[in-house]
């Protein structure tokens, strides 16, 4: 009986939990000692980030080169980037009119004159590099080498298909057989790097959760409550009743998922990151029956194109500063507002901070919305970006479970097993 509690405490997840609670309470009751433990959730989460590009590049090239198929390959980049597409619409017109019938932005009545526009010149600067000529320019990398260096999603992405297909297609097959091998012993070992350096999340959850309440504290939701209130309950509404459809109909339950997702989704909401758990849920899907190739393909594709938390967040926020501003706008310029949003979330792709600095790309489509308004949400924005990232997360785990099903490769047995 007395190893019964040790053996709770030794898993993961509840490590995880303790930590987030122990970092909250932290920070309201010695709130500069908290925000001094910064460095440990940022220290965790370069240290996930480190892992990231050479885990995508060996999982893509073993999935392409062991998928032989190239038409196969193209059939499922194609059907992944539709979904995305239409998911994409679905939470930016659920975070429109979510808006619109809740206001959260009405009853604040801020001159925009009083706004200083100052605190928010850097997210307007970046802004500018987050758009549709960036986004291209920066697909290609400068070298193979610098792929693996920049930390951009979208160019590991493209080298490794390359090279998986280059792979797939050599000549000589006793060549590409070792190669294969190689890296897929390769992926073994930086999988086990993986699994040692997530040891360390509860340290990076407490270090980071810690920062947040101590620096922005709990009362900086006060003046701001119903609009992150809104945010968080959209998003549950977009992840139960959407994606809840969605996975209904592919074979599965989303609540299932979550609960199987629920380690890697507290260490998302602990470091507000999704890429901390980017290698975890790789495995995870794999390990649930989504092929490796597809598994490859879609997850970090998705981190880029399937940003649904994101989507909601902006369209949600825009309305909000153009209600707390009284700025009215018609249903056309909401139209505008939201096609300006499906393409800028797509171009800031793999930049840090995304949600905000594709939110100040968005708004400079109306000039009627200041884009000055952003100083009302710069204060809770951190407390809404653990929502984003969470929502982000669960929609690249359908996504890569839809489309296997569409392929028809999505094994039955091993995710019940999974889910059960």
């Amino acid at each position: 009986m007395p190893t019964r509690p040790l053996r709770w405490l030794a898993q993961l997840p509840v490590q995880v939990l303790i930590a987030i609670i122990t970092g909250v309470l932290i920070g309201i009751f010695a709130p500069q000692s908290a925000a001094a433990l910064k460095p440990l959730g940022d220290l965790f989460v370069k240290l996930v980030r480190m892992v990231i590009a050479p885990v995508i590049f060996v999982s893509i090239v073993t999935g392409i080169a062991g998928m032989r198929d190239l038409g196969a390959l193209g059939r499922v980049t194609a059907r992944a980037l539709g979904y995305f597409l239409v998911m994409s619409g679905f939470a930016l017109v659920l975070g429109l009119v979510v808006a619109n019938v809740v206001r959260p932005g009405a009853g604040l009545m801020v001159a925009p004159g009083a706004l200083d526009a100052g605190k928010i010149a850097d997210y307007v600067a970046k802004a500018h590099d987050g758009t549709l000529n960036g986004f291209f320019m920066g697909l290609v990398p400068d070298t193979l080498v610098s792929s693996q260096t920049e930390g951009n999603i979208l160019q590991v992405l493209i080298v490794a298909v390359l090279f998986g297909i280059a792979l797939a297609t050599v000549p000589d097959s006793a060549i590409g057989e070792r190669l294969l091998a190689l890296f897929e012993d390769l992926g073994a070992v930086l999988f086990r790097l993986v699994a040692i350096i997530m040891r360390a999340a509860p340290v990076g959850a407490f270090g980071a959760m810690a920062f947040t309440v101590g620096k922005f504290g709990l009362g900086a939701l006060a003046h701001l409550a119903l609009l992150v209130l809104t945010f968080y309950a959209t998003s549950i509404l977009f992840v139960v009743v959407i994606l809840g459809v969605v996975a209904r109909l592919a074979g599965f339950s989303i609540l299932r998922l979550i609960r199987y997702l629920t380690p890697e989704l507290l260490l998302v909401f602990g470091t507000s990151s999704s890429e901390s758990a980017l290698p975890a849920l790789m495995q995870k899907l794999e390990a649930a029956g989504a092929p490796r190739g597809i598994v490859g393909v879609v997850v970090p594709t998705g981190y880029s194109f399937n940003l649904d938390g994101t989507n909601i967040y902006m369209t949600l926020a825009a309305l909000f500063i153009a209600q707390a501003c009284k700025v009215d706008l018609t249903w056309g310029q909401q139209a505008l507002l939201l096609g300006v949003a499906m393409l800028s979330s797509k171009g800031a792709a793999g930049v840090t901070g995304a949600g905000f600095i594709t939110l100040a790309a968005t708004l400079a489509i109306v000039p009627s919305v200041p884009i000055a308004g952003m100083t009302l949400i710069l204060g809770v924005d951190r407390f809404m970006s653990e929502c984003r990232s969470l929502t982000n997360f669960m929609g690249n785990a359908v996504a890569t479970l839809v489309v296997s099903r569409w392929e028809g490769k999505l094994d039955r047995e091993k995710l019940a097993q999974a889910l059960g």
